[in-house]
Formats: structure tokens, sequence, C-alpha cells
């Protein structure tokens, strides 16, 4: 048997320029990917039923307020469009986007992609929050004409039948 010679190995070869390329990896296994997607997932939850308990509590004081502490005064008619919850929910799923992206660049793939699918969920939501709250109002109708009374003594139907 022969001895590999020094020179042999050199440093150039190409099973060891792989090997000095190889850094010590900074992106999570798999397992570290998925438990922190899942657990950014029930963070973001959290926040989010904290938010709805804050909206609902403000809703319940709105009306009070509105008729200026008095409450034997009657509430506003049309207290007009609630801007509020559709912005705070706009908040959260820009803030959310903007994980997502900062962990798929980071190289965290599942974790950001849960991240994507919770911005999105949020982002659909705003904008069926946004349709309703217009639904609430709709435009006034357009005038109507009124027509003369009828002179025969029927219903409407039956002058506009005759002409008059």
């Amino acid at each position: 048997m022969t001895r590999p010679r020094p020179e042999s190995r050199l440093p150039g070869r190409p099973d060891e320029r792989a090997a000095s390329r190889r850094q010590p990896s900074s992106e999570p296994g798999g397992c570290a990917d998925l438990l922190a997607g899942v657990l950014l997932v029930v963070a973001e939850a959290a926040a989010g039923a904290l938010l709805a308990l804050w909206l609902a509590v403000r809703s319940l004081t709105r009306p009070h307020e509105a008729t200026g502490g008095k409450l034997s005064a009657p509430p506003p008619a049309d207290p007009g469009a609630e801007w509020v919850p559709i912005a705070v929910l706009a908040a959260l799923a820009l803030l959310v986007a903007c994980v997502a992206v900062g962990l798929l660049r980071s190289g965290w793939p599942w974790s950001g992609g849960m991240q994507v699918v919770v911005a999105v969920a949020l982002g659909a939501a705003v904008l069926a929050f946004a349709v309703e709250g217009d639904a609430h109002h709709p435009p006034e109708p357009a005038p109507t004409w009124d027509s003369p009374p009828c002179r025969s003594g029927g219903d409407t139907s039956e002058c506009a039948r005759s002409g008059g």
C-alpha cells in the first residue's frame, strides 16, 4: 500500500473547498422554525383577543359618551361609521406582514409562511369589515315622482292603467 503524498491533499480540491465554504448555519432547524411559527400565531391570537375585548368595551361606552353623559337623552340617530376597529385591525395586519417579511428574509420559511397566512387572513377581515361598515349606511334612495291622487276613487294601479 502506498501512502498518499502530502501534495495530493492540496486545499484547492473540490471536497475541501465545499467544506471550507460551509459556515456554521444560523438558520433554524425544521422543529425550531415550526415551533416559532406556532408560538407567533398563538401570541397574535392572544393580542387579537385583547384588541377585540378593548374594542367591545369601547363600543359599549360609545353611546353613553355621545349623549354627553346624560342617561335620559336619546342616542343620536346616526352616530356615523365606526372606523377605529378597522384601523386597529389594519395596523395588526400590517405588523404581522412586516414580521412575515423579516422572518422570510432571515431564512425562517415555515414561521414566515405562517405569518403570511395570518396577514392575508387579517387583510381579508379588514376588507370585509370595511365593506360591511359601508353597507350599514346605504345611500339615500333616488326621489320618486309623486303622481296626483286618483280621482275615480280607485287605487293607484287603476289610475295608472286608465291614464289619469
